[in-house]
């Protein structure tokens, strides 16, 4: 009789979503730009594609349905600083283009990070040259979008599990010191912009613990640091909501913003129960880890759709403790979680699917707003 009855509400629940979706005239009428706009900023990443303007569709969803972006790789170190005395700013510039001409709130990411690090600075083992390094990258990069970018991860998970501060290359030269050294210089630099620290599992107890005391640690030496990014990369079981919710009041209780980024929800088998984003991680593909190759089930749509819906009522009944929420991606096509931690798989993380139609979840979403 239980399952009857479940499968009963799942069917409704879906066939009332499906009808909103397949009709999808009511879903495009207000898109989650105008639906949340009293509440928070609803963002995406934007890949090297999306900031060329490849898809004229896809940057018409874009415009449409966000009001803040985030640059997914191309302001990377690597990227934008290859050279000592080399910045490429041809593919940047085009990102905060793209984010005036949609009038929409632009985030920088990421300062300061241990991966897709430029090899020059990687190899630097003297702590007064990797402060100089550290000092001229982010106050070159700062200053050429004083007044246009609007915030910035200035570090970008410095943590390691168990809260205590991961081994980088900025850690062995100079030590914790390097954490409060990226602020101030980003501070000095545009002290209109807002300052983050961007992290994954900082629902983890552990890990959140670190998270605060590397704030507080910030804050006693009065240098400014605006808020805390948890990064979102979630899975459809975990973490919990009531995870969530203490870790928003967490570090709003520090006094800081807390803006929710790179966020996807993986529907897929995670093996070895790993969490969180460490891109170092990589496992063999087969059908056991892949189970939906050519398209997502009704059932899991509808446990996707939940999901989502559950995350953003949490979100919603903070909505004064929070700036942004970011997605990483708009569309399951080109979601990073199709290759991490396996690669090769078909996974579903995110509202769009590969047409660029909205799923259940997006509707699930909407229809918080209505």
């Amino acid at each position: 009789m239980k399952i009857l009855k479940s499968t009963l509400i799942a069917t409704t629940l879906l066939m009332g979503i499906s009808c909103k979706t397949s009709n999808n005239h009511k879903a495009q009428e207000t898109g989650l730009r105008d639906a949340y706009k009293n509440s928070f900023h609803v963002g995406t990443a934007l890949n090297r594609d999306d900031i060329l303007q490849t898809d004229s569709l896809r940057s018409a969803l874009i415009g449409k349905e966000f009001s803040s972006i985030t640059a997914e790789n191309i302001m990377k170190s690597m990227f934008m600083h290859p050279e000592k005395d080399v910045y490429q700013f041809d593919m940047s510039d085009k990102y905060v283009e793209f984010g005036e001409k949609n009038n929409m709130f632009i985030h920088g990411h990421t300062l300061i990070w241990h991966s897709q690090l430029a090899p020059w600075m990687r190899s630097i083992s003297d702590s007064t040259e990797m402060a100089q390094a550290m000092e001229s990258h982010i106050k070159t990069i700062v200053e050429k979008y004083k007044g246009r970018i609007n915030s910035w991860d200035v570090v970008n998970e410095a943590l390691n599990e168990d809260g205590t501060l991961r081994n980088s290359a900025f850690y062995k030269t100079i030590g914790s010191e390097y954490l409060a050294m990226a602020f101030k210089w980003a501070a000095e630099t545009d002290p209109n912009t807002d300052l983050y620290y961007n992290d994954y599992n900082l629902t983890n107890k552990a890990k959140r613990a670190g998270a605060v005391k590397l704030v507080k640690d910030i804050q006693s030496k009065g240098i400014k640091i605006d808020g805390v990014g948890m990064q979102g990369h979630w899975h459809i079981d975990s973490p919990s909501i009531e995870e969530i919710e203490e870790s928003i009041l967490d570090y709003a209780n520090l006094g800081v913003k807390v803006a929710i980024t790179e966020l996807d929800v993986s529907v897929l088998p995670n093996p070895w129960n790993l969490v969180g984003a460490e891109i170092s991680q990589n496992f063999e593909n087969n059908k056991k880890l892949n189970p939906y190759p050519e398209a997502l089930p009704d059932s899991m749509q509808v446990k996707l759709a939940k999901r989502y819906s559950d995350i953003f009522k949490v979100f919603l009944k903070h909505q004064d403790k929070i700036s942004r929420v970011t997605f990483w991606g708009t569309s399951d096509k080109e979601s990073w979680l199709n290759d991490f931690p396996v690669r090769g798989r078909t996974n579903y993380p995110l509202l769009f699917d590969r047409e660029l139609k909205p799923k259940a979840a997006y509707d699930s979403i909407l229809a918080l707003k209505k």
